[in-house]
């Protein structure tokens, strides 16, 4: 498959690369960044009350801002990533914020190493 030249195609296209099935469906984690912390609670306030999104809030030390990241399960298309992550920043700029991006944990549910880092195979090993 192939996608647009932009950030959104080259994300899905180093994911598909690393072999994920990009046709099942994902969380998704959006970032949303604020300056002032009472901006980001506002934020994450109507967030909850949406009960679209997982949602948590945390200082991110590295770009100095708070930052919401809003987890929502999708199957992770081109224009389903485009339209989210859209109407996300017009959501975050009533509260003086923008989006930041957006990615996907490696492991994620039905992966058949998540959760189990530590594991070593062996040569009767079933994982």
């Amino acid at each position: 498959m192939q996608f647009p030249d932009d950030d959104n195609g080259q994300m899905l296209q180093a994911m598909q690369d690393a072999g994920m099935d990009l046709s099942q469906a994902l969380v998704v984690d959006f970032f949303l960044v604020f300056a002032e912390q009472r901006d980001a609670e506002s934020a994450l306030e109507d967030l909850t009350a949406a009960a679209e999104h997982e949602v948590e809030l945390n200082f991110n030390e590295d770009i100095d801002k708070w930052e919401i990241t809003a987890s929502v399960k999708m199957v992770p298309g081109y224009d389903a990533i485009v339209a989210k992550e859209t109407a996300l920043n017009d959501f975050a700029m009533q509260f003086d914020g923008m989006t930041d991006g957006w990615g996907v944990m490696q492991h994620q549910d039905g992966d058949e190493f998540a959760g189990d880092d530590e594991h070593e195979c062996d040569e009767h090993c079933h994982y």
